[in-house]
């Protein structure tokens, strides 16, 4: 830090004390003698005025309490990319010197002799070779002089450049425009000034495909202006910033194949809509948005929408979805695979959390994956079979019939299980038999009466226990060695049901509960070694 002040001082950021802040007035402030800079904290509590000085406004900040004067000798301006990166990887920032007098290297209380730190030294300080980079935290502010990055580091294809002291993008461009194979770049916590013209700087990323602004306090509107710059970018991660309403994005980021918009407040989902003209867009990262409702209202139920037509993969974790009409509307999109919604009001609608997970899957056709978890061709089969069964009776009730004359479902039924039709065509209506009576919950009606019987010892009695539905197979096992006083649980669990005789169905997997199996009441445990 010095006495002097680069002549673009205004705008810049600086670092004062380890806090962050941006430059807005150099001059005098009378009475005071001499230069003094006026600063807006990033940390507004470290601030004590909003830029006024015994009644006179000398600037002004976003919050009452956010600015302070400063003598210029505190403030770090920061240094050139190439210092920032000599630092973290040149020679002098190696361990020993390589003239044959390094001091021994101690790690804890040891010594450690340093074969190979002279490879290591070499590598590090090789930055022609560098790719992959990062110089986080670094107090980077400038590019440096005229093409020395490009000299200096011509093969980098990724930087992390987060939580620097970049003030615009026309700094940034200063030294990505020295970089032809630059793809990846993290800007995160940079406060950067927009150009009037951003397109103009559009040649200094032609190669960037892959950009992080995590926390640089953005709106949308503000990412809709700087996309011109960014003509081929195809992953943009926007967490935690200023989003709170979305634009249609009118020709730019029609390459996009990737955004994260989590943590933004975006509580009207339908605002989805916006952008659900990206062509290419295949995952949108929406966790923790507070977004509780979605509407695809250029179709009808049934239909899919023109809406997000590549979207794969959707991610709404820790939002605020409480209404299975969410579920149904995804069902819409052309070709959904992979949702992620754990963490939502709605997954406490069910009893059982592999209820939900059932009807989530019977309730969107196209799902491959849900909440991270391969969906396998019989699990699909089973929640569509239990689904049909269980809302069958409701269905007759309101204007259903196994004849396809005289199927007229109401048109609220229709509303609340678009796909029920469906799965009447592809498995057939359910019969008398199948149909699954909705009962109140209670404890009483949530348990199942079976018999624990072990084949392989025929010295062992039959074992008659009521069992809840939720219960785990590992937790059956345990309570199962418990009653035969054995402390393995190395054994296998089947059952044999009432309906099907002379069938043994193996139970091979231990997290999933009772219920998942259909067991029903009078249904025989097998126990085997």
């Amino acid at each position: 830090m010095t006495d002097s002040i680069p002549c673009d001082a205004i705008g810049r950021r600086i670092i004062c004390d380890e806090e962050y802040a941006t430059v807005r007035y150099v001059g005098s402030v009378p009475p005071t003698a001499g230069l003094w800079l006026g600063v807006e904290w990033d940390n507004p509590e470290r601030g004590k005025h909003s830029g006024t000085y015994e009644g006179v406004q000398y600037f002004k900040c976003s919050h009452p309490t956010g600015g302070s004067f400063i003598r210029p000798k505190k403030a770090d301006f920061g240094v050139d990319f190439i210092s920032a990166v000599n630092k973290r990887y040149g020679l002098h920032n190696e361990v020993g010197s390589g003239d044959g007098n390094d001091e021994e290297l101690i790690l804890g209380n040891m010594p450690v002799e340093k074969v190979g730190f002279e490879d290591i030294k070499t590598k590090q300080s090789d930055l022609e070779n560098l790719g992959d980079i990062s110089v986080r935290e670094c107090r980077v502010s400038h590019a440096g002089l005229n093409s020395d990055i490009h000299q200096r580091c011509p093969n980098i294809y990724s930087i992390n450049l987060s939580r620097n002291l970049l003030s615009s993008w026309s700094k940034v461009a200063d030294i990505t425009r020295q970089l032809n194979k630059l793809n990846s770049l993290d800007l995160s916590e940079n406060k950067l000034q927009i150009l009037c013209r951003p397109a103009s700087l559009a040649d200094a990323f032609t190669s960037l495909t892959e950009l992080a602004l995590t926390k640089n306090g953005i709106t949308w509107t503000e990412v809709l202006m700087c996309a011109p710059m960014w003509p081929n970018l195809k992953k943009l991660y926007l967490s935690y910033n200023a989003i709170t309403h979305l634009e249609r994005p009118v020709g730019v980021l029609q390459s996009l194949e990737l955004l994260d918009l989590s943590y933004n407040a975006l509580s009207d989902g339908n605002e989805l809509k916006y952008i659900g003209c990206l062509p290419r867009l295949e995952t949108l990262m929406l966790l923790r948005t507070g977004i509780s409702s979605i509407c695809f209202d250029d179709v009808g139920q049934g239909f899919k929408t023109s809406l997000f037509p590549a979207l794969k993969v959707l991610s709404v974790a820790r939002c605020n979805v409480s209404k299975w009409s969410f579920i149904n509307e995804l069902n819409k999109l052309q070709r959904l695979e992979h949702l992620i919604c754990t963490n939502n009001p709605l997954m406490d609608t069910e009893k059982n959390p592999e209820t939900v997970r059932q009807l989530i899957i019977a309730k969107i056709g196209q799902l491959k994956m849900l909440n991270k978890s391969a969906i396998v061709p019989d699990e699909r089969k089973g929640a569509e079979l239990d689904y049909r069964k269980l809302f069958g009776e409701e269905w007759l009730k309101e204007g259903g019939n196994a004849d396809p004359e005289k199927n007229k479902p109401s048109e609220r039924f229709v509303v609340e299980h678009p796909r029920y039709q469906f799965l009447i065509e592809k498995y057939g209506a359910p019969e008398d038999g199948e149909l699954k009576r909705q009962q109140p919950i209670a404890l009483k009606n949530q348990l199942l009466c079976v018999t624990i019987n072990c084949p392989d010892k025929t010295d062992q009695k039959p074992i008659e226990k009521k069992l809840p539905e939720s219960m785990t197979i590992l937790k059956v096992k345990s309570l199962i060695s418990r009653l035969l006083k054995t402390s393995h649980m190395d054994f296998r669990l089947s059952y044999t049901s009432v309906k099907m005789s002379g069938k043994e169905i193996e139970m091979d997997c231990d997290l999933k509960p009772l219920n998942f199996y259909s067991i029903e009441n009078g249904d025989c445990i097998l126990v085997r070694w």
